[in-house]
């Protein structure tokens, strides 16, 4: 599995057998373009795009990446509903708790502490369903759990219990999701991560610009933590 970091909480996974965009912001994404990134290469070969949320910040670019390359996108029901109107075809939806198969991989929705909405063209702001993270369970491959946005919730270890992530993509940035220190409360307290990949920081000035709070409060974990800059990758 190779993870790729496109900077706020946007990820490319690549594996055997899917390519799979999470939360793909990437055009008005500071980091992504500071990067040298493009959007074009990264959409390359895409077969899935998986959202958590409905904030624009998540939301991205799904529409216009999923019209170009004909890839799968599932999100909840309402988001899922949403994305239908603005012309995405391939549209798998589900809710907390559900499990869809999506092909060599499936995708389980789980809490999350935050909200979900746009104010779209009309001026009105619009609910798109609960927030999630996503638990993805492989055939061959890590099992890996992309938190969304979200504070930290005692139901992570339930979370845990069921499904023994491998792989936690952890929000860190605080003031929209969990700082850094209690996002490593979280990792040590609730799960047993081999690896942790902190996000949702350094994209806007008003929130965390790098993840020194959470490498700091992950310190005597068995947890490796791996902070890539925009557009590295992990391996796992």
């Amino acid at each position: 599995m190779k993870i790729i970091w496109l900077g706020h909480s946007a990820f490319r996974i690549e594996t055997a057998t899917a390519k799979i965009l999470i939360d793909p912001f990437l055009t008005y994404n500071s980091s992504f373009a500071a990067a040298g990134l493009n959007i074009k290469d990264v959409a390359a070969g895409v077969t899935h795009i998986l959202l958590t949320h409905g904030h624009g910040d998540h939301v991205g670019d799904a529409v216009q990446i999923a019209k170009d390359t004909d890839a799968v996108v599932l999100a909840n029901a309402d988001l899922a509903s949403w994305l239908g109107t603005k012309g995405v075809e391939k549209l798998e939806m589900g809710n907390t708790g559900g499990t869809v198969g999506l092909g060599g991989f499936s995708a389980t929705f789980t809490n999350a502490l935050h909200s979900s909405a746009q104010i779209t063209e009309d001026g009105v702001s619009h609910a798109l369903g609960n927030p999630n993270g996503l638990m993805l369970h492989f055939d061959d491959e890590p099992t890996l759990f992309h938190m969304g946005d979200t504070d930290i919730f005692s139901d992570m270890a339930l979370i845990n219990e069921l499904h023994q992530p491998d792989i936690g993509i952890v929000p860190i940035g605080d003031r929209f999701t969990m700082g850094g220190a209690v996002a490593a409360l979280a990792c040590q307290r609730f799960f047993n991560f081999k690896t942790a990949i902190p996000c949702h920081y350094g994209t806007f000035p008003i929130i965390d610009q790098t993840p020194e709070k959470f490498i700091t409060g992950m310190e005597g974990s068995k947890t490796v933590v791996a902070a890539p800059k925009v557009g590295e990758s992990v391996s796992a």
